[in-house]
């Protein structure tokens, strides 16, 4: 069987672009997929009110299985 250079070299090319192909379009995709860090602002009033909350509550659980 007689096979030509330049088949073998367009066939190699191909699969070379096809793989740098798939390789580009997954790293896209894994930057694309990437959630943005939240961005939380704390103060001290609100992290007081939090634990203000959570004492309420709190002494009203302590308070109903008597």
């Amino acid at each position: 069987m007689n096979v030509d250079p330049k088949v073998i070299a367009a066939i190699s090319s191909a699969v070379g672009y096809y793989m740098q192909a798939e390789q580009e379009a997954l790293l896209a995709m894994q930057q694309m997929s990437r959630p943005a860090q939240p961005f939380v602002v704390s103060s001290p009033f609100m992290i007081a009110g939090r634990a203000a909350a959570m004492d309420v509550r709190w002494t009203w659980q302590m308070r109903l299985p008597r």
